[in-house]
C-alpha cells in the first residue's frame, strides 16, 4: 500500500498540470474549481473558473451577487442547479459561518450543493484532512488496479469503492494523494487507450494481468432516455422587441430565460402550432406573419433528449397582457444580458445576430 502511495506521489510530482487552484489551494478556490469541473473538462472549465475568480475573488463578493448574474456567468456549462447551489452556498457561508468554510467534513456536507465528493476534496486539499475522494477518474483507476466488476453506478459499488479509496489513502498527505489519483486517471489511465505498457502501477494492476482493462469500470445499464419536443414561439414586435419567458417551475433550467413554448410528445409542424390553443390565446386580436422556422436543435441531458424548434412570428402590436404575465419584452440588442440555456444561446447567435 505504501509503495502504491509513493509511486503515485512521484508520478504526480513529475506530470501534474499547473492549475490556478493548485497553486493557491484556498477553500474558496478548491470549492469553486470542484463545482465547475463536475462533469466538465478542465480545458473548458478553466476559463469559467478564471472568470468567476476575476469577478468574485472571494465568498463575500459571490454572496453579494444576484442569482441572475451567477447564472449568466455560468451560461454554457449546463447543470444549472450547480450554479444556483453555488450561489446559495456562498450566501449561507457568509450568513452562518462568518464568510469561511468549516473545517469539519460533516459541516461541509450540510452546505448546499456539497456532497461527499466535494466535501472530501475541500477537506483534504484545502485543510489536509484524511478524507478520500472518489470521482470518475478514481473509479476507473481503482476498478482496473483491483480488477473489480461491481457496477460503479449501484449502491454496492459506491460503498465498495469509497472503502477502497479510504484504505488506499495516504493519511500523511491526503490532499496530494487525492489529486495524484484523480490526475493519474485524467492523464494516464484513460478511458480509451490507456498507456498500460508505460504504467508506473502496471506491476500491481490486476486488470492488466487478467486482460480486462477495456472492461473496467463496469456500469449498470442506464434508465431509458425520455425525448421532449419543445416548440419555441419567438414573437418579434415591430421595434425589434423579443418576448422572453423566465423558467420558474421545478424543471430543467430553473430561473433561466427562453421563449414562450409549446411542448409535445411528438413533432408538430407550423400548421399544428398556429392552430393550437396556446398560440391562438397569445396572438388574439393581433395581425401576425410567420417568419423563418429554424431546423431542429437536439440537446442531450442526463436522462432526456430535447428536440427544439424555433418559429419566428412577427406581430403588429403586443401580446395580450393577460397572457404575458410571465413573459418579458426585451430589445434584441439586450438579449445577450439574460442567462439562457445553451440551445437558446445557439439560436440567438445563428438567427438573430
Amino acid at each position: 500500500m505504501e509503495r502504491l502511495q509513493q509511486t503515485l506521489a512521484q508520478w504526480y510530482g513529475q506530470h501534474r498540470r499547473v492549475l490556478p487552484w493548485r497553486e493557491d489551494p484556498s477553500p474558496y478556490h478548491v470549492w469553486l474549481s470542484e463545482i465547475i469541473l463536475q462533469q466538465t473538462r478542465v480545458n473548458q472549465g478553466l476559463d469559467y473558473y478564471l472568470r468567476f475568480v476575476g469577478r468574485w475573488p472571494g465568498l463575500r463578493e459571490l454572496a453579494a451577487a444576484s442569482e441572475e448574474e451567477v447564472l449568466k456567468q455560468w451560461q454554457g456549462l449546463g447543470y444549472y442547479s450547480r450554479a444556483r447551489n453555488l450561489h446559495r452556498c456562498a450566501r449561507e457561508l457568509v450568513e452562518r459561518h462568518g464568510g469561511a468554510f468549516p473545517k469539519d467534513y460533516r459541516q461541509l456536507m450540510e452546505l448546499p450543493g456539497i456532497g461527499s465528493y466535494t466535501a472530501a476534496a475541500i477537506a483534504s486539499i484545502a485543510f489536509d484532512l484524511p478524507h478520500a475522494v472518489v470521482d470518475g477518474n478514481v473509479y476507473r483507476v481503482l476498478s482496473r488496479l483491483y480488477d473489480i466488476d461491481t457496477p460503479i453506478n449501484k449502491n454496492e459499488g459506491t460503498t465498495l469503492f469509497a472503502d477502497l479509496a479510504d484504505h488506499l489513502l495516504d493519511r500523511k498527505h491526503p490532499g496530494r494523494h487525492n489529486q495524484a489519483l484523480m490526475e493519474f486517471g485524467a492523464l494516464h489511465c484513460l478511458p480509451q487507450r490507456p498507456d498500460c505498457q508505460g504504467c508506473p502501477l502496471g506491476e500491481a494492476c490486476l486488470a492488466r494481468a487478467h486482460g480486462t482493462v477495456a472492461q473496467r469500470p463496469v456500469k449498470a445499464p442506464k434508465a431509458a432516455v425520455r425525448t421532449r419536443y419543445l416548440h419555441y414561439l419567438v414573437f418579434q414586435t415591430p421595434d425589434q422587441g423579443i418576448y422572453l419567458r423566465k423558467r420558474e417551475d421545478n424543471d430543467i433550467w430553473k430561473n433561466l430565460y427562453d421563449f414562450p413554448c409549446i411542448e409535445s410528445d411528438e413533432p408538430l409542424d407550423t400548421e399544428a402550432l398556429v392552430a393550437s390553443d396556446t398560440f391562438r390565446q397569445l396572438t388574439e386580436g393581433l395581425d401576425f406573419v410567420i417568419g423563418h422556422s429554424a431546423p431542429p436543435y437536439r440537446h442531450k441531458l442526463t436522462h432526456q433528449t430535447l428536440v427544439a424548434t424555433f418559429l419566428l412570428i412577427k406581430i403588429n402590436g403586443f401580446l395580450s397582457s393577460i397572457q404575458t404575465k410571465k413573459l418579458l419584452l426585451a430589445a434584441e440588442n439586450e438579449l445577450g444580458s439574460f442567462p439562457v440555456p445553451k440551445l437558446i444561446e445557439n439560436y440567438l447567435q445563428n438567427n438573430l445576430n
